[in-house]
């Protein structure tokens, strides 16, 4: 990575005491980690299209009440590497609402990867599984 910042602009879709998210684990220690949906910001787009496009992409719905909550600094160690981001969190709700009946929902990355996608409850995470990144727990339950 070599000293690039990456902008990201991650969705914080809630239900109650629960937020959507990804469950993924760092390749080079094993540990797991939770993250909302979403992803880089393109060049010439504003952050709330980035987050607009990313939930498109990976789930293939759209957002309403798309809303900035805050913006956090990331500095972190993936796979064996360091990584600095700054993340524009926002807050906003799937424009279909029967989609909150649903447990899990089915998403792939930009190079095809599948994942799921699965609600989790606020008081669940800890060290076995992080919310990241770092500050975002504080974003959200302020935002309540």
């Amino acid at each position: 990575m070599g000293g690039r910042i990456r902008v990201l602009a991650l969705c914080v879709l809630r239900q109650g005491d629960q937020i959507l998210i990804r469950q993924m684990q760092d390749p080079h220690d094993g540990l797991s980690f939770c993250r909302p949906l979403g992803g880089g910001v393109e060049f010439g787009e504003t952050s709330q299209a980035a987050v607009r496009r990313e939930i498109r992409e990976e789930l293939g719905v759209e957002l309403a009440e798309v809303r900035l909550l805050g913006t956090l600094e990331s500095l972190f160690s993936y796979a064996g590497r360091p990584g600095h981001e700054v993340v524009l969190v926002y807050a906003a709700e799937f424009a279909d609402r029967q989609l909150y009946e649903r447990a899990e929902l089915p998403g792939q990355e930009s190079d095809g990867e599948a994942f799921l996608a699965t609600w989790r409850s606020l008081a669940s995470f800890d060290d076995a599984c992080r919310l990241v990144p770092e500050g975002l727990m504080e974003l959200v339950v302020t935002a309540t």
